[in-house]
């Protein structure tokens, strides 16, 4: 019985691997490159923390190329693919993409409380992508002035 005890969680997590966990890829704003992006940097990178940086495309350059020397693999198709998806869409002027944004991202670029991101993150699974930021005006709890001022930093 222990030994069933200790084997069915290790069970358990082989599944979920089999799985095919993401690493959140579905986070990833959509546009071309994203498929490449998810197959060759979310297995070692959080989207999170990709989405929080704010970078020209000659940092993102480096990094890719960084990455490349670490063993990321790809032709050089997919890397250049890569390299025009993160900057096209994390570069120092992106917006934030509100319908797929996490909580660190709206925390770190658009100055959101927790409250407020958990409150825009619930409203959207419960009603559905925003269309535009005065949509956001419908989810309780958000500040409507910091809305207001941070309108041009959202895309949807």
């Amino acid at each position: 019985m222990e030994r069933a005890v200790l084997i069915l969680p290790v069970a358990f997590a082989a599944l979920a691997l089999a799985a095919g966990d993401d690493g959140n890829a579905g986070l990833l704003p959509d546009g071309p490159g994203k498929e490449v992006v998810a197959k060759m940097c979310v297995e070692c990178h959080s989207v999170d923390r990709m989405r929080t940086l704010r970078i020209s495309k000659d940092d993102w350059s480096d990094k890719v190329a960084d990455m490349v020397d670490r063993g990321a693999t790809g032709t050089d198709a997919e890397i250049e693919a890569v390299l025009n998806y993160l900057a096209a869409n994390f570069g120092k002027d992106s917006k934030v993409w509100m319908n797929t944004a996490p909580g660190i991202e709206m925390k770190a670029l658009l100055g959101f409380k927790v409250a407020e991101v958990d409150a825009v993150v619930a409203y959207r699974k419960a009603n559905g992508n925003f269309k535009e930021w005065s949509d956001l005006l419908k989810v309780p709890g958000l500040d409507q002035k910091n809305l207001e001022a941070k309108k041009d930093l959202m895309q949807f």
